[in-house]
């Protein structure tokens, strides 16, 4: 009988204990693999934001650099570019080096010049030059492309091609006296045209410097040791641009996703609180700025937004969502010129 009892042992199932243990060893194994999943998943999709941004800015700064390094590199036509005087004296007198916007000042920067790209332009003999602009929208808050960069590429003719457009004109005829809307930035019927076009929904936020062919980095578009005379461009005489070596564009960027969440007129604090760009001789003392000052200054107001939820002003921006803004720089080469 014993041989008998023990083999009908042998075949039963599992102990109630043992049921237990299994089910909570599963348990534990399942919310491991939940929480690798949850993980991996936030990683994912924080790639995926920076991914867009980083996509988005390489876009941008590839299209810029294309229609910098066809630009019209001549001393008898205008350049609409910040200098410290004459026709865009940039962000002078108040916001420059973030110190806010205010009345009769500007935001972002602003460029217009002739490129030999092509451009809108109705039916009729083209020439191969367009007028090339670019700008954010900061001013017009009603308008789809607020807080948008955009571009316009304006195809012109040459003259005494056509009597009804305008060709392309030389000094001492001006940009922003003959198209105003590549030149104005507010919500003015001068400062609209059909030939703008939004290039960078993301980008909420663009600035830009020179870098001369002497090696300053600096916000006039001239060298002032050899030019000691000179206060614009075309002041005493035309120079175009041939003390530069290379524009320096840098851009604050942020994902559809995440822009959705920041209210606009949180996120044009933010653009507000970063820095313009000062003249940087890189000497780094009494007060001198250094190269990659301006772009230092910008990430630390993303990251002061990213760990308070809240702008300077005290207005509700999203930790998480100011967290995805990122900036990007890049110097465009003008050598050909």
């Amino acid at each position: 009988p014993f041989p008998a009892r023990t083999e009908r042992r042998a075949r039963g199932g599992f102990t109630l204990i043992e049921l237990l243990i299994s089910l909570a060893v599963t348990a534990i194994i399942i919310l491991m693999v939940a929480q690798v999943m949850n993980s991996a998943t936030a990683v994912t999709r924080t790639s995926s934001k920076h991914i867009d941004t980083d996509t988005q800015a390489r876009a941008i700064l590839d299209r810029m650099a294309l229609d910098f390094g066809r630009m019209l590199k001549r001393a008898d036509v205008d350049y609409y570019i910040k200098e410290p005087s004459g026709k865009y004296k940039g962000h002078g007198l108040g916001h420059g080096f973030g110190k806010k916007l205010k009345s009769g000042q500007q935001l972002n920067d602003q460029i217009a010049f002739y490129a030999q790209v092509p451009g809108y332009y109705p039916a009729g003999a083209q020439s191969p030059v367009s007028l090339v602009a670019y700008r954010v929208n900061d001013a017009a808050n009603t308008w789809p492309s607020y807080l948008q960069l955009e571009r316009m590429g304006k195809g012109l003719v040459w003259n005494g091609v056509s009597d009804s457009n305008i060709p392309v004109v030389f000094l001492p005829l001006t940009i922003d006296a003959t198209w105003q809307a590549a030149a104005k930035n507010d919500n003015s019927i001068n400062s609209r045209d059909t030939n703008y076009e939004t290039v960078g929904p993301q980008v909420f936020r663009f600035e830009y410097y020179y870098l001369l062919k002497n090696g300053f980095v600096t916000d006039v578009p001239w060298n002032q040791d050899a030019r000691p005379t000179q206060t614009s461009l075309i002041v005493p005489s035309s120079i175009g641009l041939v003390d530069v070596q290379a524009i320096a564009v840098a851009i604050a960027v942020i994902d559809p996703a995440n822009r959705a969440l920041i209210p606009a007129a949180s996120l044009f604090e933010i653009a507000d609180d970063m820095d313009d760009f000062k003249t940087a001789p890189g000497r780094g003392f009494g007060g001198s700025k250094r190269i990659g000052d301006m772009e230092i200054q910008w990430n630390e107001v993303v990251q002061s937004v990213a760990s308070t939820g809240r702008t300077s002003g005290n207005s509700l921006a999203p930790a998480a969502a100011a967290s995805a803004i990122r900036i990007y720089n890049r110097y465009i080469d003008l050598r050909n010129f």
